[in-house]
């Protein structure tokens, strides 16, 4: 993958690196491409259950886009911008659930991608914004859809008009985030709920992420809900935990 991302594994749960603590880990072409691939590589790996995303140093999640790569690149079309960026649809579509470990900076782009994946958790020294106004662009990584989606549409409209930043505990307010810890445990507990999740059956949560994500409109959405909830009823762990159930043990789901 290179030096711009870092990739690796321990045990069940994949780790992906933003790596360029200098740039406050604002992404480059490299950096984007790197992330999209590595996402796909751990999607496929179905000895990986979990996925945490965070970037190097205490400073910055993500800050970004790398604005002077954008700037060089000169005329910039909507067909290039859905390539460039297309890690965060890639993180959106994974089959395996993604948690953005956020310490420090996570701005702009990285607010996108962030809000791409699965779930948020967040240092209580952190801060979260759409500060694309202020350079006279808008929110260009699905940041107008998502973020209204999160926190609504009125709070999406305020902090991207604005371009104000946000602290870890006001994003947890608006629903932008799901936990805000203390700095020095953020590590600790961002593990403990990966492997939480990586304990779970990896068929259903497959299945929970796509219902969830489908973008359906109730009726069809709900229908879509039922099929998915039918194969997870008919496949060998929906009827390995409903026998544990009923014979009161714990379930023994594939792995």
């Amino acid at each position: 993958m290179g030096k711009e991302v870092i990739v690796t594994r321990e045990g069940n749960i994949g780790r992906v690196t933003v790596n360029r603590p200098e740039q406050l880990n604002a992404m480059n072409a490299t950096a984007r491409s790197a992330i999209s691939a590595a996402f796909e590589q751990f999607g496929a790996d179905p000895e990986v259950r979990a996925i945490i995303l965070a970037g190097t140093g205490e400073k910055s999640f993500i800050a970004g886009a790398d604005l002077g790569e954008f700037a060089a690149s000169g005329e910039l079309d909507p067909e290039r911008m859905r390539d460039e960026w297309r890690m965060t649809d890639v993180a959106a579509s994974c089959p395996t659930p993604i948690i953005a470990m956020v310490d420090g900076f996570c701005l702009g782009g990285g607010m996108e991608l962030a809000m791409a994946c699965d779930l948020r958790v967040a240092s209580d020294r952190s801060r979260f914004g759409q500060p694309e106004i202020n350079l006279g662009i808008l929110p260009g990584a699905g940041g107008t859809q998502r973020l209204p989606r999160l926190a609504g549409e009125g709070r999406a409209l305020e902090l991207m008009l604005t371009g104000r930043m946000i602290p870890a505990e006001e994003a947890e307010r608006y629903g932008i985030v799901n936990f805000v810890w203390p700095a020095e445990e953020l590590e600790a507990r961002t593990v403990e709920l990966a492997e939480q999740i990586a304990s779970k059956p990896a068929f259903a949560a497959e299945r929970i992420k796509r219902a969830t994500r489908s973008g359906l409109p109730l009726a069809e959405g709900l229908r879509n809900e039922q099929k998915l909830f039918a194969e997870c009823f008919n496949s060998p762990d929906g009827k390995e935990g409903v026998a544990a159930f009923l014979e009161k043990r714990k379930p023994r789901f594939n792995r």
